[in-house]
This record gives C-alpha cells, sequence and structure tokens, in this order.
C-alpha cells in the first residue's frame, strides 16, 4: 500500500500489525458485567482505600473519583509535560485540589505513570484507573509495573477500552495489553462500559484461587 494515497489508512495498518493478539478463556469474562459508563462503574467499586489516578489532564475524572470512591488518598500521577497536558495544566490541578492537598487527601505524583510505580510498595492500592496515551506499548508496560500493587481484591481500571480514533489515524493498544495481562497473569474483566459518547472503560481483577 502506498501510504501517499490513503495515510491514515497505512498507519493504522502498520500499528494493528504489530500489536499482539492474546484470545481470553471463559475464567476472564465469566464475571463481566456491562454497566453504562464509568461513573456507573465506579460506584459499583469497594469504596475506601488508596486509589492512584494515571493520566490526569486537567482533573475532571479526579473529582468523580473523589465522588464516587472516596477514596482514604488519591494519588494523581500526570508528568504534564507535553502538547496539550503541560505544565498550565498541572497549575490547575494544584490549584482545583489545593485543600484536599492540604489535608493529605490527594498527593501529586509529578512523574511518567511507568517511573512512578516504582515509588509504591506491592499491594498499596485498592484501587488504579490508567487514562495516559492509550498505546499498546504503554499500557503493557502500566500493567506489568503496576499489577503487583494492587491489593489482594483491588481493582486496575482504565479508559479507552476500543480499537482506536480512526479520524486521527491512531491505532490504541487497549484492549490486547489488557487480554494480554489477563491471560498472562491470571486476572478477570469484571466490568466493561456501553456508553460509546464517553470512550469505553475496564475494570480487571485477579481470578480468585
Amino acid at each position: 500500500m502506498k501510504w501517499l494515497d490513503a495515510p491514515g489508512r497505512y498507519f493504522r495498518t502498520r500499528a494493528d500489525t504489530s500489536i499482539p493478539r492474546v484470545r481470553l478463556q471463559q475464567q476472564h469474562i465469566q464475571n463481566c458485567q456491562i454497566v453504562l459508563d464509568r461513573r456507573t462503574m465506579l460506584s459499583r467499586l469497594p469504596a475506601g482505600g488508596i486509589t492512584a489516578e494515571l493520566g490526569v489532564d486537567e482533573g475532571a475524572f479526579s473529582e468523580i473519583i473523589l465522588t464516587e470512591v472516596k477514596p482514604e488518598t488519591l494519588h494523581l500521577v500526570d508528568v504534564w509535560d507535553m502538547g496539550r497536558y503541560n505544565d498550565a495544566k498541572y497549575q490547575a490541578v494544584t490549584e482545583k485540589f489545593r485543600g484536599n492537598i492540604e489535608s493529605g487527601g490527594i498527593k501529586i505524583v509529578r512523574q511518567y505513570s511507568t517511573d512512578a510505580a516504582a515509588g509504591f510498595p506491592d499491594g498499596h492500592f485498592q484501587l488504579v484507573y490508567i487514562d495516559t496515551d492509550h498505546s499498546y506499548e504503554t499500557t503493557a508496560e502500566e500493567l506489568k509495573l503496576w499489577g503487583p500493587k494492587i491489593s489482594e481484591h483491588g481493582i486496575i481500571a482504565g479508559h479507552d477500552y476500543k480499537m482506536g480514533n480512526w479520524k486521527s489515524a491512531n491505532r490504541y493498544g487497549v484492549i490486547e495489553a489488557v487480554h494480554e495481562f489477563c491471560v498472562n497473569a491470571g486476572w478477570e474483566l469484571v466490568y466493561l462500559t456501553a456508553d460509546p459518547t464517553e470512550s469505553q472503560s475496564f475494570a480487571i481483577r485477579k481470578i480468585a484461587r
């Protein structure tokens, strides 16, 4: 295919062929429920505990996490150093949550998500929510690094569980990374969201032994 004839299709196809496919088994989906949207999904997760949000942007979803999950501590992990995810947004987030930060309810971690995981002990989090660059490579690495940080009955959830943004010729890899992690690490899907207007989300947990 000549990329000059159809550049979007060319780059989507090239990205698509580089992403591995791993087939789920019945054990990975047998307890999965479909819910309306990610706010509903959060409302069904265990409340309290320690939570991390990877990829914060302006903190809009952070507010929903605070309302629905009511975490003991919410760690906001974002580097805020590129393009539209910049220092101005970091400043806006610190101002928005000034009271929570001062009380210790929110802690800002200004690092790449793949670097930040090393700063926490294993089994530390009740919930980690991933919403970073949506690529297979990054998502797979995040799951590998943050998976051990989850408590025995904790949850990893995340956004953009879909094929990609076709308008911008951007092929995501969240679906494949999640499925691969579930099969290799012994996790199962527990929630998927159904509202495409906000991009679908997922939630996974360790399979009970």
